[in-house]
């Protein structure tokens, strides 16, 4: 009789395992998603979904980086969100049926999963745990975007820049915010100017609070941070 082959041993299924969405998924539920998935290489700049667009898919990223993004008549962009592995998007539009919220750009190459509309919800309906995950990540991004919305109504841009250092560093070493986050992209990030956030920076760095070099951003003094930050 012939070896079979466990179903969470293909490189797709490996993969699936890493991502919150599908940890809690049995092997077969993993199996499922996998043949149901297919991944697609996108290229540093590219667009992956326009504001408006039909929402026909969901996507996971599997490596590399991107933002989500509105951008206004003038051309000026204000960053959402910046999602590397394990994250994903799109769910939206494929639960509601409205058209996408928002444009998606590859800030570096990246790897992604796509999941379309059929598919999705046919894991849905014969994965249910797809779906108590789905809403654990759906509850903790309101719980960001209230705490953004605070932040933007309720701070000064030093507490903002500082909120979003804090934040950043969080998702790398709680220590340093790796540099390829750019001066205007953290401008990006709180609706302010990139002269403003520079401005704001140097002050930071000047009361000892933070460190730039030409590597990273490195937090020296997080509860002082935390309280510009409100946080």
């Amino acid at each position: 009789m012939a070896d079979q082959t466990p179903a969470d041993s293909t490189p797709a299924a490996r993969r699936l395992r890493t991502i919150p969405l599908f940890t809690q998924l049995s092997d077969e539920e993993i199996a499922r998603v996998s043949a149901a998935a297919r991944e697609r290489l996108y290229p540093k700049n590219s667009v992956i979904l326009f504001e408006d667009d039909p929402g026909d898919a969901l996507y996971v990223v599997l490596s590399g980086e991107v933002k989500v993004v509105l951008i206004g008549e003038d051309g000026r962009e204000v960053i959402l969100s910046i999602l590397r592995g394990g994250d994903f998007f799109g769910e939206m539009s494929l639960i509601d049926d409205q058209p996408r919220s928002a444009h998606v750009i590859a800030t570096e190459a990246s790897n992604l999963m796509v999941l379309r509309r059929d598919e999705f919800r046919e894991c849905l309906e014969q994965t249910p745990r797809i779906a108590l995950g789905l809403l654990r990540a759906l509850s903790r991004r309101l719980r960001r975007a209230d705490d953004k919305i605070g932040g933007l109504v309720l701070l000064d841009v030093t507490g903002r820049v500082a909120r979003v250092l804090l934040e950043l560093a969080d998702e790398h070493d709680g220590e340093r915010v790796p540099r390829k986050i750019t001066h205007h992209m953290l401008a990006q990030m709180i609706g302010s100017s990139r002269e403003t956030v520079s401005r704001t920076l140097r002050e930071l760095a000047d009361k000892g609070l933070i460190q730039v070099s030409r590597k990273d951003i490195a937090i020296l003094d997080r509860p002082r941070l935390e309280d510009l930050a409100g946080l």
